[in-house]
């Protein structure tokens, strides 16, 4: 069969081909060019897809005699998902960039341009798993929860699972490294990457939005409120601030722990208040994907996931009008913010899931 494995130049995406290919499949190397390296070159990223990372790909792929092509995404990855982050920080939401990365690019417009080359499936080095039942097929977690990233593929759809390998599902990181190793890949021990790929290290996501959307300095300055509406200090930007957060925040005359409990795009108030004002035991969801093609006919128990890195929570979800949910909790969590995923899960099948509005 012949393979597609997106390569960044990880170990994972280059553990992942050489599986493949040590199956006897016909495997070809694909890395995503997601933004101009070139222009940028005096600036450092803490995620994927830098010119070093497409060099590692390049390099796996010679040690594993498989052809090698650099696709350039850059335009589809803009206006897919560039934009809306910028775009989410400037309506004072938190945008999931990695979800609509892969919903938009390596599961769509990569797909294609596989298929273009004569490609049959897709592979990637997420720790997911994809199993078939009665016909249709499952996205489940990964046999490494603490490596899982199931949360990050909760749009997919059967025609994208159906067409998808996920060959690291079944194994866990240590494994990986090990084959890796074993199979002489230079990138055996390469560090791994928890940053958000086109997000400066030095000047953090703020510089992005500013750069795209032209914003002066103090353009969007305005004050700090506590819950009660009195003002305690005063910022540079509402963009910098989400919803959970304490760091930047420099209020001082406080004993008491701070965070970000809201913010208001249209007044450019922040507001913050104690962890308790954080508390949140219900949320709507909007644009509610369900990965079996429909949604369920009534309110169904499930355990949710409202960051990727948090813990599941027993959950009742009920089905609204058109495309949205609500999510009732059966414990109060913190930190729930507009702009992210609320994903579905059942034991460790993932159902789906949608997108917080409130």
């Amino acid at each position: 069969m012949k393979i597609a494995v997106a390569m960044s130049g990880g170990v994972d995406s280059s553990t992942a081909a050489y599986l493949l290919k040590s199956q006897g499949h016909d495997v070809v190397g694909l890395s995503m060019q997601m933004y101009d390296n070139l222009g940028n070159a005096d600036t450092t990223y803490g995620g994927c897809c830098t010119i070093d990372d497409l060099a590692d790909a390049r390099r796996v792929a010679w040690r594993l005699e498989i052809p090698h092509f650099t696709l350039n995404l850059e335009a589809n990855f803009h206006d897919k998902v560039v934009t809306p982050f910028v775009q989410g920080y400037l309506a004072g939401t938190t945008p999931s960039p990695c979800v609509l990365c892969n919903t938009h690019v390596k599961f769509d417009l990569f797909h294609q341009k596989a298929i273009a080359i004569g490609a049959e499936k897709i592979a990637t080095g997420h720790y997911a798993r994809i199993t078939r039942e009665d016909g249709s097929f499952a996205l489940r977690k990964a046999r490494d929860l603490a490596k899982d990233q199931s949360y990050f593929l909760f749009e997919l759809s059967q025609a994208q699972l159906a067409e998808a390998l996920f060959p690291l599902g079944e194994l866990t990181k240590p494994e990986v490294r090990g084959i890796a190793e074993e199979a002489g890949l230079s990138v055996a021990r390469k560090k791994e990457s928890y940053e958000i790929c086109f997000v400066p290290q030095k000047d953090g996501y703020p510089a992005i939005v500013e750069r795209e959307a032209g914003i002066a300095p103090g353009e969007h300055a305005g004050e700090i409120v506590d819950v009660d509406g009195n003002v305690v200090g005063t910022h540079d930007g509402y963009y910098h601030f989400t919803i959970g957060q304490r760091r930047g925040l420099d209020l001082g005359g406080s004993a008491e722990r701070t965070y970000v409990v809201d913010v208001n795009p249209f007044t450019k108030r922040v507001v913050v208040g104690s962890a308790s004002a954080l508390e949140r035991d219900e949320l709507v969801a909007q644009r509610v994907h369900w990965i079996a093609g429909a949604p369920p006919s009534g309110p169904i128990e499930v355990q949710a996931r409202v960051r990727s890195r948090m813990a599941d929570v027993a959950a009742m979800v009920t089905p609204l009008d058109g495309d949205r949910a609500r999510v009732s909790f059966a414990q109060k969590l913190r930190g729930v913010a507009p702009g992210q995923a609320v994903v579905f899960y059942q034991a460790d099948l993932c159902l789906g899931g949608g997108w917080i509005t409130r």
